[in-house]
């Protein structure tokens, strides 16, 4: 009986590159209270945002992932060609199939590996996991991991829950085969039980057969998200700690999904991390834009100088799903 040939010798992977886009029309909260009914104080002091980033109307999620892209592997030093896969993690490419990571792909004039991952808020610290995997095991040598959202396509502007909370971007990083480790295992997870927390209001199907329903936006139950984020999430990043065998103290920045301010300090002081550690807080001027949040965040840590290359960070993200993911990363 024949034996299949699989690799014998691992290899290690790095991010090595970063590139970030925000679209160029900013939306401060002053345009957006009437509707619900709010205030920008309300706004600041529930979740920290005063502005978000909105994409031009014929601005795709493939347009605002090639921008992310072409800065991460400007960054990386590297050419479209080399790369051996493309994973694309979104939730408002708005085509159930094809995916946008083959079009991204061939906006490069790449025949490389490409499909989308679908986990929300967490799914680019997924794709960092499956694109490190790959790395190790030897199926690609370079790998580009962009997380993208046009999340105000899928707002409800009359919900006051939500109508303030999203914002449009990209974030991307190539994650390349190292001579050292430069990314650490992956703790994640799921509790579907929850899914009602965080959702899309009404399936497509139901759209379909009933003309009346609204638009299918993503509604959160605040209140529950906050407490489910701040005592469960702070939990596995600490886990996240412990598996790459780091200590607080050893961290150089704390990149966590930027789904809210109170949300992050309470998640600091849960940890126990440094007074004086730089944390991102990108959801100031940026609002939470999922998938792309983490990636975002740590291009302007990087761009702005609050950290340098080669420390380590935590990074997580988590979402609807409910859905969690975090690993300490070498930052690029």
């Amino acid at each position: 009986m024949s034996t299949l040939g699989v690799p014998d010798v691992l290899h290690h992977a790095r991010i090595t590159g970063i590139g970030g886009y925000r679209p160029a029309q900013v939306v401060p909260n002053s345009e957006i209270v009437g509707p619900i009914d709010s205030s920008d104080e309300w706004i600041r002091e529930r979740s920290g945002i005063a502005s978000r980033h909105k994409a031009a109307p014929d601005e795709t999620v493939v347009d605002m992932a090639e921008h992310a892209s072409r800065g991460a592997l400007e960054y990386a030093g590297l050419d479209a060609a080399q790369l051996d896969a493309v994973l694309v993690a979104t939730v408002t490419h708005p085509y159930q199939t094809p995916a946008a990571a083959p079009e991204l792909a061939s906006r490069f004039g790449s025949r490389a590996a490409a499909f989308d991952i679908s986990a929300a808020c967490a799914g680019y610290c997924h794709a960092i996991s499956v694109a490190n995997d790959m790395v190790r095991v030897g199926t690609a040598e370079h790998v580009l991991v962009v997380g993208v959202e046009k999340l105000l396509d899928f707002t409800d502007p009359l919900d006051r829950g939500s109508a303030f909370i999203f914002g449009d971007g990209a974030g991307a990083a190539i994650v390349s085969r190292s001579d050292v480790p430069g990314i650490s295992p992956t703790v994640w997870g799921s509790d579907g039980e929850q899914k009602h927390l965080i959702a899309q209001r009404d399936s497509w199907n139901e759209v379909r057969t009933d003309r009346d329903l609204r638009w299918p936006a993503i509604v959160m139950e605040g209140p529950s998200v906050f407490r489910w984020a701040v005592w469960s999430m702070a939990k596995e990043a600490q886990r996240a700690l412990d598996v790459a065998g780091v200590r607080a103290d050893e961290l150089a920045a704390f990149i966590p999904h930027q789904a809210n301010v109170r949300i992050i300090d309470q998640m600091v002081k849960t940890l126990g991390l440094p007074a004086d550690l730089p944390v991102a807080r990108d959801i100031v001027t940026t609002a939470n834009t999922s998938a792309a949040s983490v990636p975002l965040a740590m291009e302007r840590m990087l761009r702005e100088g609050e950290v340098e290359p080669g420390g380590l960070a935590l990074q997580i993200g988590f979402g609807a799903g409910l859905v969690w993911a975090a690993q300490v990363v070498t930052l690029p």
